[in-house]
């Protein structure tokens, strides 16, 4: 119940922050379905081949940001754990094995506050699809593998608790 609080609490804080700011921020922070659908044609078109992951900023509100981030089949993206965020997902298309916990093989930082690795070791697996909320605590090792043609999702960064960078 603590978690569900803090998140209920987080992601007030987060949408009293949003609205404050776009009052005073030049650039637009509404997305309907048709500027999510550009987005998706965009990574569709301009991914290069050989990459598995296509990642477009949603918006950014420090200590808060939120990508859309376009998968495709065949290729895997390194798992990752967030040290200091957890990531809230929400599942716009498509679908995949999200695999959590456990831990990351062949670990290595990518920066000051995350660290990637070529699998995860122990986690449990579940498949998600379109329409799916998730959490993906700190310091939590997850991957996305075994993608479903494509898969689409908003990733939201949210500190932990609540905590500002």
């Amino acid at each position: 119940m603590r978690v569900i609080s803090r998140m209920m609490l987080g992601t007030a804080a987060l949408l009293v922050s949003a609205a404050a700011l776009s009052a005073q921020t030049p650039f637009d922070v509404f997305f309907n379905t048709e500027k999510l659908s550009a987005m998706i044609a965009k990574a569709k078109n301009e991914r290069k081949p050989d990459q598995g992951n296509f990642v477009q900023p949603l918006w950014a509100f420090p200590p808060y940001h939120a990508s859309l981030e376009y998968r495709v089949h065949g290729i895997d993206t390194p798992p990752n754990v967030h040290e200091q965020d957890k990531e809230i997902i929400y599942v716009v298309q498509g679908g995949a094995k999200l695999t959590m916990g456990g831990h990351l093989r062949d670990e290595h930082r990518t920066n000051a506050a995350n660290r990637q690795g070529s699998a995860v070791e122990g986690g449990t697996a579940q498949h998600i699809g379109k329409g799916a909320w998730l959490v993906v605590p700190e310091n939590t090792p997850h991957s996305f593998t075994e993608i479903e043609d494509t898969l689409v999702i908003i990733s939201l960064h949210v500190p932990k608790d609540g905590a500002t960078k």
